[in-house]
């Protein structure tokens, strides 16, 4: 069977690995401390309600709609259509250590997110029956780690297939980056997570999408390895 041809984009680096590894130290530390305030109901929880009262309060209808909107951007529903289309393109590019990573990171963001849930149990904010169809878990906010870790990817995979212009990284990074934020504001802004949920799903999202991205790193420099050694 004839080899995959490599792929267009420069080769991972040992910098690039690394610095995936310490983001993903980073981000764990960060999640332990904000998961043992909310444990512990330290006063992180206290400053979750002292926010949430006051983003209830200055709520509009209009202000209302057009976070509901932004908000549907990180649904499930969406992240599937976005997980789905990828699959697709990368199938199509015979980008197949890519591909492998990117079902890895929606699926395993997915699951850690609700065993995240169900293991620390956090009821949800006193508002958020109101807009919620189903009745869920609190922590950490699954809009926030979804839309990380499925935007993340998007970034990722863009970058290292399409023109590597520093115009279009700026535009991929910095857009990705507005639109994560975005999602993660209008679950504040509707009362359906406290600060810290929100946070932490920012946390876990970065630990979970370093781990992914390090891994498709890791296979892609040893694909190019053993390429180069085959020719």
């Amino acid at each position: 069977m004839a080899e995959t041809p490599p792929s267009s984009s420069p080769s991972p680096s040992p910098r690039r690995l690394w610095i995936g590894v310490a983001i993903g130290i980073v981000a764990l530390g960060i999640f332990g401390a904000i998961t043992e305030d909310v444990v512990n109901r330290e006063p992180l929880t206290r400053f979750d309600t002292t926010l949430l009262e006051s983003l209830h309060r200055s709520a509009t209808p209009g202000g209302l709609k057009l976070f509901a909107v932004i908000s549907q951007v990180g649904s499930p529903l969406v992240m599937s259509v976005l997980a789905l289309a990828g699959v697709l393109l990368l199938a199509v590019r015979r980008e197949w250590i890519m591909l492998g990573g990117w079902v890895v990171a929606f699926a395993g963001g997915s699951l850690l997110d609700h065993w995240l849930k169900v293991a620390i149990h956090r009821p949800r904010p006193p508002y958020a029956p109101a807009l919620l169809q189903q009745a869920s878990w609190s922590f950490p906010s699954g809009h926030a780690m979804g839309s990380l870790v499925g935007y993340g990817m998007l970034a990722y995979v863009l970058l290292a297939l399409a023109p590597r212009t520093r115009r279009f990284q700026w535009l991929i990074v910095s857009g990705s980056a507005l639109l994560i934020i975005a999602i993660g504001v209008s679950r504040l802004y509707l009362g359906v997570h406290y600060f810290s949920d929100v946070v932490g799903g920012y946390a876990a999202g970065v630990l979970w999408l370093s781990v992914c991205i390090t891994g498709v790193e890791m296979g892609r420099r040893r694909q190019r390895q053993r390429l180069a050694t085959v020719t």
